[in-house]
């Protein structure tokens, strides 16, 4: 019998992560199964990682700055939240000389491969389908690395994407 301190399940929760795929792209992902998700150095994106991001959530792996920019495939979080260790190395490009190991500055997570889009799906097709109109990715000036997506969004992506909508 349950105890009456229990706490409900927590639903399933989406997002979206940016990568160039010059540094980090999807078959990489592909090829080692799982990462850590690292190196984010805004404070909005780093919120998310530290207080919101769960295991179990669902991730579009989004391929940006590149032509065309899609999201490419799809990943679920393996570990939540935890301090980001390379803000602490020297000889990491994200070493981050003000965050102190004692009161971690930045957060990262793990993520596991679940598998490629069959086809990816633009930013340009997102754009034409009016059911993604309030979708983050799409609104103008937004460049967070890490971003909130609705069941609904991730649905239609997943469809548009040629993924089974669940997994």
């Amino acid at each position: 019998m349950a105890s009456s301190t229990s706490r409900p399940a927590r639903t399933r929760r989406y997002w979206l992560f940016k990568s160039e795929p010059d540094h980090y792209a999807f078959a990489q992902l592909q090829r080692d199964g799982h990462t850590h998700w690292h190196g984010v150095r805004n404070h909005q994106a780093r919120n998310l990682l530290r207080d919101e991001i769960a295991v179990g959530d669902g991730v579009l792996f989004y391929h940006s700055n590149h032509e065309p920019m899609a999201i490419v495939g799809v990943a679920k979080v393996a570990k939540a939240g935890y301090p980001d260790h390379t803000a602490f190395d020297g000889a990491s490009d994200y070493h981050d000389p003000k965050s102190d190991p004692s009161d971690p500055t930045w957060f990262m997570v793990d993520i596991a491969v679940v598998g490629p889009m069959r086809e990816p799906v633009t930013r340009e097709r997102c754009k034409q389908e009016p059911a993604l109109a309030g979708m983050a990715l799409l609104a103008r000036g937004s460049r967070l690395s890490v971003q909130p997506v609705t069941k609904d969004e991730w649905n239609v992506i997943l469809r548009l994407g040629g993924q089974k909508e669940s997994w």
